[in-house]
Parts: structure tokens; C-alpha cells; sequence
């Protein structure tokens, strides 16, 4: 019999609702204006309406409906895991009803999805469109490196908390805490001792335990934690690594394998210590975060170099040309970012955060919200092919759908739940982690974040409503930031940035007026001298934005630019018609630097030629690229 579910609070929304950490996220926040918003009303009116169309044409919901057949018809779709597509969907669709913004279509696929979703599950709880069918090739709990049913399992538990948080269904919640109970009943202590050959249940369970209550939950995750490495998962195709599985989650010495397993792992261990207050755990995940950021991550926040088994690879492996930096892999790096944040309150982890959500995630999507990339490579030769996982052959540019299509609806819900990533609070203050257009309510202040960012960085925050006493407002600065201004009511404050932190603690009353002034200027950066793949060569950026520059914005092959660090730093900013309106480009002048001769490995010569022609070249945000004709494209360019 399933546990009691909580009786529905509103207050109850967020990202991760836990009392434990050095902070603690908040509910209360709505995008308002912004880049930020500007992306979720996309959302709202062109990703999610596509998604679900192309669910419907791809099968998965049929795959469902099937199953209340007698003389089921065939499953559709090579991957046996296709159900979390529809949970992921949920998810974000949960987010658009509860704020009141979905549509009558919205409506009908998430009714129509969850009705499916009670007749098909059996009786014992179990769900699984795949395994479910009388002529699956393989029996449930069969395959659990590549069945993904726990995996499944995560997903839907995800879809019913928001669905519970944000709209009061508790539906979905009673369906996940069913299939829940089996999987505690069958795995959990005194069970089989087995784990997911995909992580992502571990965060779920715990979220799970979170709003309910239920220590089952929080017990199962540790163990699945616990049990990875120890030999319990049946390893195929790939080896051990591959899984996370060659070693103990405390013993890894750094992060390996598939990207975006590494980074769910973590993300569960990282919210079991939230919950336990484990130090081993928060001492592997600090070893391993460490070793991702210093040696394994694209300047762009992506994470995972290599195609053949989408894994991260070896230190200083960041081919640009060949990264895969999966779109999912963006995700899961934030999710793992935003668990550290509140586990230590410190803001380098925000820094990573937002490096991702403006470069590796973002660049995902397209203009119009209809087009995707799974993989994000840094260059783009004009032969390139856009690829998912082993399929063949591919697309110049994104795709609209994809034969694994984790990356899509993974998009959506991102996408609909940014304002959980906004603020955060502890005792006696509200911190603000993230600068866009926003209404914020606490406890104790009620704010209006008004700015322009990331093409400005002037943020304004006004106090609409304050409780008697002194209390702090925090400001992140972004560890790019330099000479950053602060006033209050219009006079400076003379107070100098600490560990990533403006704090200003005062009695505030309703009308004061906090402006913060982060400079942007463009900005040259080089790369380690042991990554082979970019020495010699020069990024720009502005703000968190990274910049790249595409074949019709240079009147040179963009292989031929040459770019020195005096001319980037003094390039032009301009506001441009590009597929977003209002976007910053940059206008740099560069030289052309033709190969010495169409020889692979030609004699180099004593005295090295200098470039010829001074061009301009325009630098647009990396998330904006491949929105035109298939040309191609480099972030990293050469240096005289």
C-alpha cells in the first residue's frame, strides 16, 4: 500500500525544498522581464506546443495507450526509455498550469498523460511502456544497465512533486509513490542489492522523502548511492567507468565516464548530504567538482568531450571541433552547481551555474524554440553533422527531434522552472543568485528586480514590502565582474565584494532603492598551455555571455582570422538585429592569415609571415549561433 501523501501547500514550489545546507532556496519568485523571460514565454508558445507534437507523431503516448489493449500493437521507438520523455514534459508543463500560463492544449496533453498513466500501471505499481508489453524481448528488472526503469522512475517522480507543488494534482504523486514503494520493497534493505545503470532516481527519492515525509526514500537513495562500484551492475558495451560503477562514489578520484551520469550521480549525492549531513559525501563531491572545473569543462560550461561513449574524458581533452557537451550534460551541471551552492552557500559554484544556463544550455535551443542540438561543439567546420548518440548520419544545424530525444524535453522543464534559481535565503537575509526582470517574496522583504541583463549589467532592486527590523540583502558578483558600484537610495556604499558577496544589512522600508553596477566590458581569455586543442588561441566574452564568430559575419574564412588581444578588448559593442532582438555583438578588427600552403604538414619557414588584410569581424553570443545557414563557426580563434 502507498505511503499518505502530504496535503498540498503552494508555499511548498521550488527547486530543492530543504532546510538543511548553508541556505535555502525560495519559492516565491516569478521572471518578469528579461532575457530569462523572454525565454520562458518562447517556451511557453513554441517549445512546449512542438514537444508535444512531436510525442504524439514519435509514439509515446501510444506506447502507453497500447497497453490497455488486448492484442497490444508494436512498441515504437529503439530505446526502451522513452516514457521519461513524457515525464520531463510533465514537469515543465506542471510549472505553465500552476502559473496559471498553459493553454487549453497544455491542459489536454498533461490530462490526457496522466489519465494513461493510471490505467497503465500495474497493479503492483510498476510502469514501464516497454517492459509492460506481453512481447518485450526482456522482463522487467532484466537489464538494469541499459533498461533505465529506475531512471524512468526519477523522472516521474520529478514530473509528480512539481505537479504536487505547483498545482496542487497530487495525481501523478500517487502514481510515483506507488511504483516508489515497489522499488523499496524490492531493492531496498534486505532486498536485492542492485543499482541503475543511469543515474537520476537518487535526486528523486530524495525529493520524494522531502514531500512526504517517508525515510524510505531517503534510505533507498543512500543505498543506490552506496551500492554503485561495488560490483552490483552487469556491465555491456562499456566498462565499469562508463557507469560510474569501477569504483565507490567516495573513492572516485575524479569525475569520468558518461557526462551526464557523472553529473546526476553527483547531484544525489550532493542532496543526500543536504539531508544527512554526511561530510564523506560533501568531501568527494568538493574532490570531484574540483577536478571537473579545473581540467574538463569547455569555456563555455560544456561538459563531456567525447562522442563514442558521450563521456567526459581525460584532463585537458577539450577538443572544440569534436565536443560533444551535451545538452542534457548542461543541465545536469547546473543541477549539481545549484545543490553545491546551498550545501556551502559559496558563489564560484553560482559562477559555473550561470556559465552553463548562458552558453552550453541555452545554445541548445533555437531562435524559435523549434530546433535542437543534442551535441554543442565549439567549431563548426562545413562538413560537420549534427548527431545524436550512434545514429546515422545527421542534420548541418539542429534538429527538431531526435531518435533519443532526452535533450528536448529536458529543455522545457529547465526552461519553466528558471525562477527557482533566482533567490535564496538564510537566517536574516535573502541572497540574490541570479540577475534578471523578477518579483520576489520572502518572509520578510518583497522585491522588484528590474535590469537588462546579461546585455547591461545595471540592476535595480526595489523594496516593495519590509517587516520591522534590520535585515540583509545579498548580491552576488559574478567572479568576471570588475569595479562594481553600489548604492542605495542613491548614495554609494562603500562596500567591497567578499567571497563573491555585496551584503547590506539595514531597516528598509517600502520605496528604498538598491542599484547595482556591474561593468562589461569585453574580455580576452586564453586557456591552459597543457589544452592542446586551443593553444594559441583567444575567446572573447562579455558579462557570462561567450562569444563566437560564424562565416557570415567575416568577410575572411573564419579559420583565417587573426585576433589580438589589444583589438578585442577594445572591440565594439552593438545592438543588433540578429535572431534576437536587442542581442550585443561585438565588432572586432582582425587580420587575415590564409595557410602558408595547402600542405597538411608543411616546413615552417624562419621567418614567420605576419598577417595581411585588417577586417572587421562580428562577434555574436555562442547561444545564438547556427540560427542562419549552415556555415562555419569558431569560438576560439588564432593569435598573432
Amino acid at each position: 500500500m502507498s505511503k499518505q501523501v502530504k496535503p498540498y501547500h503552494r508555499a511548498q514550489a521550488g527547486a530543492v525544498r530543504t532546510s538543511a545546507g548553508a541556505v535555502r532556496p525560495l519559492a516565491g519568485v516569478r521572471i518578469t522581464g528579461g532575457l530569462l523571460h523572454d525565454w520562458q514565454r518562447r517556451n511557453a508558445a513554441a517549445t512546449i506546443p512542438h514537444t508535444i507534437e512531436q510525442l504524439r507523431e514519435a509514439g509515446n503516448l501510444s506506447n502507453l495507450s497500447r497497453l490497455l489493449e488486448k492484442d497490444p500493437a508494436p512498441y515504437r521507438g529503439r530505446y526502451p526509455f522513452l516514457d521519461t520523455d513524457l515525464y520531463k514534459t510533465l514537469e515543465g508543463l506542471a510549472y505553465e498550469l500552476g502559473g496559471d500560463t498553459g493553454n487549453a492544449e497544455v491542459r489536454e496533453f498533461y490530462e490526457e498523460v496522466v489519465g494513461l498513466l493510471e490505467r497503465a500501471q500495474a497493479p503492483d505499481g510498476y510502469l514501464n511502456s516497454f517492459f509492460q508489453d506481453p512481447a518485450a524481448t526482456k522482463k522487467p528488472w532484466e537489464d538494469l544497465a541499459w533498461g533505465h526503469e529506475l531512471y524512468n522512475l526519477g523522472h516521474l517522480i520529478q514530473a509528480a512533486v512539481a505537479a504536487n507543488r505547483r498545482m496542487g494534482d497530487d495525481r501523478l504523486l500517487r502514481i510515483a509513490t506507488r511504483f516508489a514503494d515497489l522499488v523499496v520493497s524490492r531493492f531496498g534493505e534486505g532486498g536485492e542489492e542492485v543499482t541503475c545503470g543511469h543515474p537520476e532516481v537518487e535526486m528523486a527519492l530524495v525529493e520524494l522523502y522531502r514531500e512526504t515525509g517517508e525515510r524510505d526514500y531517503l534510505t533507498q537513495a543512500r543505498l543506490f548511492v552506496e551500492r554503485r562500484g561495488a560490483g552490483k551492475l552487469k556491465h555491456s558495451i562499456f566498462p565499469g567507468d562508463y557507469f560510474q560503477d569501477h569504483l565507490p562514489f567516495r573513492e572516485l578520484p575524479a569525475v569520468t565516464g558518461h557526462a551526464v551520469r557523472m553529473a546526476y550521480l553527483a547531484s544525489g549525492a550532493a542532496d543526500l548530504h543536504l539531508e544527512t549531513g554526511d561530510r564523506t559525501l560533501l568531501e568527494a563531491l568538493e574532490r570531484l567538482w574540483d577536478d571537473m572545473v579545473s581540467g574538463k569543462l569547455y569555456i563555455t560550461g560544456g561538459l563531456g568531450s567525447r562522442h563514442s561513449d558521450e563521456a567526459i574524458g581525460d584532463r585537458y581533452e577539450l577538443p572544440s571541433e569534436r565536443a560533444y557537451s551535451e545538452t542534457c550534460a548542461a543541465i545536469a551541471t547546473m543541477q549539481w552547481a545549484w545543490r553545491m551552492f546551498l550545501t556551502t552557500g559559496r558563489a564560484p559554484y553560482l559562477d559555473v551555474f550561470e556559465r552553463v544556463l548562458y552558453n552550453a544550455y541555452a545554445v541548445g535551443l533555437s531562435a524559435d524554440g523549434k530546433a535542437f542540438f543534442y551535441d554543442n561543439p565549439l567549431q563548426r567546420r562545413p562538413d560537420h553533422e549534427q548527431r545524436s548518440g550512434a545514429e546515422d548520419g545527421g542534420d548541418p544545424l539542429r534538429r527538431a527531434w531526435f531518435g533519443c530525444p532526452c535533450c528536448p524535453p529536458n529543455i522545457v522543464r529547465w526552461m519553466a522552472q528558471l525562477g527557482d534559481y533566482v533567490a535564496a535565503e538564510r537566517d536574516g537575509a535573502v541572497l540574490l543568485t541570479a540577475y534578471t526582470g523578477a518579483r520576489i517574496e520572502t518572509g520578510h522583504l518583497d522585491l522588484v528586480m528590474e535590469t537588462g541583463y546579461p546585455w547591461d549589467g545595471d540592476v535595480r532592486v526595489t523594496v516593495e514590502r519590509a517587516e520591522a527590523g534590520p535585515y540583509a540583502l545579498v548580491l552576488r558578483v559574478p567572479a568576471w565582474a570588475r569595479d562594481v558600484t553600489l548604492t542605495v537610495n542613491g548614495e554609494p556604499v562603500e562596500a567591497g565584494a567578499r567571497d563573491g558577496w555585496l551584503s547590506v544589512e539595514r531597516a528598509w522600508t517600502a520605496g528604498d532603492e538598491v542599484r547595482l553596477g556591474l561593468p562589461m566590458p569585453v574580455r580576452a581569455h586564453g586557456s591552459h598551455p597543457y589544452l592542446d586543442a586551443t593553444r594559441g588561441a583567444v575567446s572573447l566574452a562579455r558579462g557570462p555571455l561567450v562569444y563566437c564568430v560564424e562565416q557570415q559575419d567575416s568577410p575572411v574564412p573564419v579559420d583565417d582570422l587573426v585576433v589580438g588581444v589589444p583589438e578585442i578588448v577594445s572591440a565594439n559593442t552593438d545592438t543588433a538585429e540578429h535572431e534576437l532582438p536587442g542581442a550585443v555583438v561585438l565588432r572586432v578588427a582582425a587580420s587575415a592569415a590564409p595557410p602558408r600552403s595547402g600542405e597538411l604538414y608543411p616546413e615552417l619557414p624562419l621567418e614567420p609571415r605576419l598577417p595581411e588584410a585588417t577586417v572587421t569581424a562580428t562577434f555574436v553570443p555562442y547561444f545564438l549561433w547556427g540560427n542562419r545557414s549552415p556555415e562555419p563557426m569558431r569560438v576560439w580563434v588564432r593569435t598573432p
